[in-house]
């Protein structure tokens, strides 16, 4: 038996959301616990036939103010922080007339769905909560006396409890109810102060404050030895974060991180110009390519590096159909991940029953603002997601030789999948489909190398007799810093260069460019992804 049980006898329930509330007020009335509650919580439980106070006969007085005053009262503060073993506490209980309070439960107003549903301005002010943060923290704090409950999944664990222990609450519990309040508080604080930096206009307040909710415990991390846990934020992203899981095993660490750079990757293809699919391994892609069908453009995509394809993520910005699932599931793949996918797809995809099956819904926006994070020893960077897309960049021609429009064309192909590939990131591209990435090197020319010979390998696989790179054009993700690694390209059999430009040596690459024939645009923006 635990040695430091406490007895429930009076609750204070105030919940926005009132899922399972009604059955659990009549368990805790059915053990003789006292109910009291506040504003629509009252309503509904007076409506499901329960006694029930008001908390207006706690602190004489009345709701106020559209309902901001209500529980800011030191009778309800009291009875959650006054210490039960304190004869000075006690004395000031008695002395006041504040009667204890054992079990608080409180969930917030849905500030963050508020954001989420694109409320305005005055809507989301309305709906920061006040009393319930600081009833929450006085519970917590007293947890030593106090239970406290922020979320309705925990009501099974109290009734539990009182079950077993003849209406009381062991520590254990109490403890991990306060750290999940202090948690909650924490996110919910969070999610109201960057919802302001936002409104602000602020990218880097003197503060910056993380938060989220437990989505699933991972098996692992990203090895066995490290353990790990899947958070969700506030942000409404479409993704990894909002699919519905179809089918398959639970995803790992590594699937999770590398579905989202599959997805994010794919979005910036717009489903209504053509089909695209994104194959990944590792966090980076190994075969992307645009097409009139699914199928096309994964048989165009797959045929860059069949080889690192196994075991892959292929993520698709258009509907899963049948004859792209067939393809698909025609080698090991780890995951898919599409808006959405037909009956029959989803039918072929169950006979692989360990392959994840992710639905999204729709495709994140690659112009939307938002936060990217990364941590360091003692700290975390954060700044503004890459937003930038080369649609809407103007791209100057500094060679002799403009690019023909089927070059241009692969040129912005190229350089949309090389903002989603590793720095050092090099990308050769022909009919809008890759046919050699280099990645993640240290020197750009490496890149340029791995790139070219892995178009040559592919080349191989293919049976053809010349490698994939003849007659391709190729994008950089930063500038070349010297002419090797453009004629590196050139070498390979590239004809045409996308590069963001801004280098001391960049006459010396025009130059060099000029004299292999090439023809070379530069962007003004640069896609590094460390």
């Amino acid at each position: 038996m635990p040695s430091d049980l406490k007895r429930v006898s009076r609750a204070l329930l105030s919940v926005s959301d009132k899922t399972g509330l009604v059955d659990f007020a009549w368990a805790l009335h059915e053990r003789g616990i006292e109910l009291v509650s506040t504003g629509g919580t009252h309503k509904a439980l007076s409506e499901a036939g329960l006694p029930v106070k008001d908390v207006s006969e706690l602190t004489g007085f009345p709701e106020m103010m559209d309902g901001r005053v209500k529980t800011l009262h030191p009778a309800v503060h009291g009875g959650l922080l006054g210490i039960r073993a304190n004869p000075e506490h006690q004395a000031a209980m008695l002395a006041h007339g504040i009667q204890a309070i054992d079990l608080l439960v409180v969930n917030l107003y849905p500030f963050e769905a508020t954001v989420a549903a694109g409320k305005p301005y005055d809507d989301c002010i309305e709906n920061i909560d006040i009393g319930g943060p600081a009833m929450i923290r006085a519970a917590a704090k007293n947890h030593g006396d106090v239970a406290v409950v922020v979320d309705g999944a925990d009501y099974t664990a109290v009734l539990d409890d009182l079950a077993q222990y003849d209406g009381s609450v062991t520590l254990t519990l109490r403890r991990r109810l306060a750290q999940k309040a202090y948690s909650r508080t924490a996110g919910y604080d969070a999610a109201i102060s960057n919802w302001f930096a936002n409104e602000l206009g602020d990218a880097t307040p003197p503060f910056r404050a993380l938060g989220g909710a437990i989505a699933e415990v991972m098996r692992y991390g990203e090895n066995p030895h490290q353990s790990a846990a899947f958070y969700r934020t506030p942000e409404n992203r479409p993704g990894v974060a909002t699919a519905r899981q179809v089918q398959g095993k639970q995803l790992s660490y590594n699937n999770i991180n590398d579905t989202d750079a599959a997805y994010e990757a794919v979005a910036e293809f717009d489903p209504n110009r053509s089909a695209a699919i994104v194959i990944v391994k590792h966090a980076n892609p190994c075969g992307v390519a645009e097409g009139t069908s699914l199928r096309e453009a994964y048989e165009k995509a797959l045929r860059c590096d069949p080889v690192s394809a196994f075991g892959g993520i292929v993520a698709m910005n258009r509907t899963l159909d049948a004859e792209a699932a067939k393809a698909i599931t025609e080698i090991f793949t780890e995951v898919i991940i599409a808006p959405d996918a037909s009956e029959e797809a989803i039918a072929i995809v169950a006979a692989k029953k360990n392959l994840r099956l992710l639905l999204a819904g729709s495709l994140p926006d690659p112009r939307a603002p938002g936060l990217t994070l990364r941590t360091v020893a003692g700290g975390f960077l954060a700044q503004n997601r890459d937003n930038a897309v080369v649609d809407a960049m103007d791209l100057k021609v500094v060679t002799k030789r403009a690019p023909t429009e089927q070059e241009l064309a692969d040129l912005r192909f190229a350089f949309r999948v090389a903002k989603h590939v590793k720095s050092n990131a090099i990308v050769y591209a022909k009919d809008l489909a890759t046919v050699g990435i280099g990645a993640g090197q240290m020197s750009r020319v490496d890149s340029s190398r791995i790139a070219a010979w892995k178009a040559a390998e592919a080349a191989k696989a293919a049976n053809l007799p010349e490698t994939l790179a003849k007659g391709s054009v190729v994008a950089s993700d930063a500038f070349f810093p010297f002419a090797d690694g453009l004629l590196a390209a050139a070498e390979a059999g590239a004809t045409a260069v996308i590069q963001p430009g801004g280098s001391m040596r960049d006459d010396e690459v025009i130059k060099a460019a000029d004299e292999a024939g090439l023809a070379m645009v530069f962007t003004g923006h640069r896609h590094f992804r460390h």
